[in-house]
């Protein structure tokens, strides 16, 4: 299987990187099903990528319904060290704006039918991973210097709240959440952040804002076509912000800081992990598994 460094998951409108070069596809299996889609892997600039669009070429799954342990699964098995992720989210505040992107450090759970979804560990393995800080700083401010470099108004640091959807807020859960202080609203990257993090993958994300949600005073006057011209002005906004990104994240000299994010979180010894559970998790606990 071809290794690659960087992966990119593509969000809603972003199933594609035009700018790729030598595409092939990649198809890769895991123990937890199949990923979302195959593989796109090519060059940006001569730099070797592994593209997912998350919800599948031709958008096929809710949120809900997202691959998600196989994604990152997979991405695992490609031998990602980082992961690059985009995805649309409904500003929280005034000061998010449609069109603007938000590189968030923080995210709040509100999703209900996930619980497979959101850990690796289970079935006679146990692990409690340090998620304080579910970002990667380092990737955070690559981003941003990649979104600058590419003149979005971006803005760095918030929280992103993570619903379970697919339907939108109603306006009574919009306010509750700008009380909370929370700041963009999205449906899947929170799973992302926290399966990546027990992968030791170092992992971020860019929010592109396409509206405000329900809460603001111009919403009953927003139109899908108008969210929609957002969306694709995102959307390729977002393809460059990520070709500029995928150069730093390459040529950077400082190593991957979450390369060793589980090395005191396997709760259960060694001697106790049943096998069938070891096979399906070796590509992330094994080399914590003593020399027989």
């Amino acid at each position: 299987m071809e290794q690659v460094q960087i992966g990119i998951i593509g969000g809603s409108g972003l199933y594609q990187m035009p700018e790729l070069e030598n595409v092939r596809e990649q198809v890769v299996e895991t123990p937890f099903g199949e990923p979302s889609d195959a593989f796109i892997v090519g060059e940006l600039d001569g730099v070797t990528v592994a593209f997912l669009p998350r919800h599948a070429r031709g958008h096929k799954f809710t949120p809900t319904e997202v691959p998600y342990r196989a994604n990152i699964y997979a991405m695992k098995l490609l031998g990602v060290e980082y992961i690059l992720s985009v995805s649309a989210v409904g500003s929280l505040q005034e000061q998010y704006a449609p069109t603007d992107f938000v590189i968030p450090d923080q995210f709040f759970d509100r999703t209900r039918a996930r619980a497979k979804e959101s850990t690796f560990f289970g079935e006679g393995i146990v692990g409690h991973v340090g998620f304080g800080h579910p970002v990667c700083s380092e990737l955070g401010d690559i981003l941003e210097q990649s979104c600058k470099a590419v003149g979005v108004k971006t803005h760095r640091g918030g929280t992103y709240i993570c619903m379970e959807g697919p339907a939108f807020s109603t306006k009574a859960e919009s306010n509750v959440y700008r009380q909370w202080g929370m700041d963009v609203i999205g449906m899947t990257n929170l799973q992302e952040a926290k399966l990546a993090r027990e992968a030791e993958i170092a992992y971020a994300t860019v929010a592109l804002v396409t509206d405000y949600d329900c809460w603001h005073e111009s919403h009953d006057a927003v139109t899908i076509d108008m969210i929609v011209e957002y969306l694709n002005k995102n959307v390729r906004n977002a393809q460059l912000v990520l070709k500029d990104a995928v150069k730093r994240v390459a040529t950077k000299e400082t190593p991957n800081q979450y390369r060793d994010a589980i090395k005191n979180a396997i709760f259960t010894a060694p001697d106790h992990w049943p096998e069938a559970t070891y096979r399906k998790l070796e590509a992330i606990i094994g080399k914590y598994k003593p020399a027989a």
